[in-house]
């Protein structure tokens, strides 16, 4: 096999790996909404009903995330930025069929099989960021990321940035 071929299988298996996102990320907006005109903004966490650590998390990539997109924290804003968290249980049920009825001729011969049933519990999280005209005090986009896996301390500490970035690639939104 060729270097150039290598190179290709494994950028190829690069992007596929990168392209696909644990999360559900999804955003909309005001279509009357002018985003190049918010150059401010202020966080409002009321509704942020999270334990410190993952407050701090949120915020402070939240705060990253639309640094980067060149929003400023300002006591005067353009926009005010409401982030709110919930979970909600999850039941996974799982059915296997390893063995199946068959009849004489069938692949493994006469038997009939049984079925296993497994369940779990757990919790995912999400996160949701509204976006606030502060003139107007109307919503003007909002961002939904759900996925996380709040059982697990260390899965929150890698996820909450990653979803935070998730959220914020939809902002500001490309018009079609």
């Amino acid at each position: 096999m060729s270097k150039k071929y290598i190179f290709i299988l494994l950028a190829a298996a690069t992007m596929g790996l990168t392209s696909c996102s644990p999360f559900n990320v999804r955003s909309d907006y005001a279509d009357t909404a002018n985003f190049t005109t918010y150059k401010t903004y202020k966080l409002r966490i009321d509704d942020l009903k999270l334990n410190d650590i993952d407050k701090d998390r949120v915020l402070n990539e939240l705060s990253k995330q639309l640094q980067m997109k060149g929003l400023q924290s300002g006591e005067n804003p353009d926009v005010i930025i409401n982030v709110k968290a919930n979970h909600k249980k999850i039941t996974d049920i799982t059915t296997s069929s390893p063995y199946g009825a068959w009849g004489w001729g069938g692949p493994f011969g006469w038997g009939i099989g049984m079925n296993r049933t497994w369940t779990s519990n757990y919790n995912e999280g999400a996160i949701i960021v509204d976006m606030v005209d502060a003139r107007t005090n109307k919503l003007v986009w909002q961002g939904i990321g759900s996925g996380i896996s709040v059982d697990r301390p260390q899965a929150k500490q890698k996820q909450i940035p990653e979803i935070m970035g998730e959220i914020m690639k939809n902002y500001p939104p490309q018009r079609k």
